[in-house]
């Protein structure tokens, strides 16, 4: 790991890194389907890529990593897709616990949970309580996600608080501590892979002063050596958040 953390290292004089990045990552099934595969087969290759991306970060500067896995409207996509990548998801986190305890990554997920399996659910939530004391990095794992569905879930919290008196004048702020990401920093970074550019309802709140970076490349293959290339050009962004 030593010697992969020193071919990525960042340039002398390059910019700064960004703490948060969050990855759309798209491309599983065209992967899987240009090599005559099943789609679940690319879902699998892209699941051991999270590990990869998940173990390169921390060398990369990158405190928090968002990952979009499962969307409010992959629901669509057919049973057996759908089952399969709900099978996915838990032998993911079965197999992965003990290393990300290890390795001291903090695993939380955001996404209504109601229309997850109760097996899922009581694997998130006991990886979340065996993480929650890592600080290596922090993995937000998005499944049944939807940023409208967020904002709609957020903006009924916020009208109970203001109900109960809590709150008088909402602020922005205010509305923050009622979304999934309640305490996390916003992306500094979202990156879409498979040559797609759209955001496609992931983080639309949070992501209102976020750099883009669109790349061809398809989930399964992009390296942690494709992170640290997009990262270093990150760094040579001119971030002014409006002003002048």
């Amino acid at each position: 790991m030593a010697e992969i953390a020193a071919s990525l290292a960042k340039p002398e004089g390059q910019g700064q890194r960004p703490s948060h990045v969050a990855i759309i990552m798209d491309g599983n099934g065209r992967w899987a389907k240009n090599r005559g595969w099943p789609r679940l087969v690319g879902h699998r290759r892209g699941a051991e890529r999270v590990k990869e991306l998940v173990r390169a970060c921390p060398d990369l500067g990158v405190n928090w990593l968002t990952v979009y896995a499962f969307s409010t409207e992959n629901w669509k996509r057919s049973t057996e897709e759908v089952l399969g990548l709900m099978g996915i998801f838990a032998r993911y986190i079965e197999r992965e616990a003990d290393g990300m305890s290890a390795e001291g990554v903090r695993m939380r997920f955001i996404g209504g949970r109601e229309r997850l399996s109760e097996k899922l659910q009581r694997l998130m939530a006991g990886i979340e309580a065996r993480t929650v004391g890592n600080s290596r990095l922090n993995l937000t794992v998005a499944i049944n996600y939807g940023g409208r569905d967020e904002l709609l879930r957020a903006s009924k919290r916020l009208a109970m608080r203001i109900a109960r008196g809590e709150i008088t004048t909402p602020t922005e702020a205010d509305l923050s501590d009622c979304l999934d990401t309640a305490g996390h920093p916003d992306p500094d970074l979202v990156i879409r892979t498979s040559g797609e550019t759209r955001t496609s309802n992931f983080l639309p709140w949070q992501a209102a002063y976020s750099e883009y970076e669109f790349t061809p490349t398809l989930w399964p293959d992009f390296t942690p050596a494709h992170l640290a290339e997009i990262l270093d050009r990150f760094g040579l962004r001119d971030r002014r958040f409006g002003g002048a």
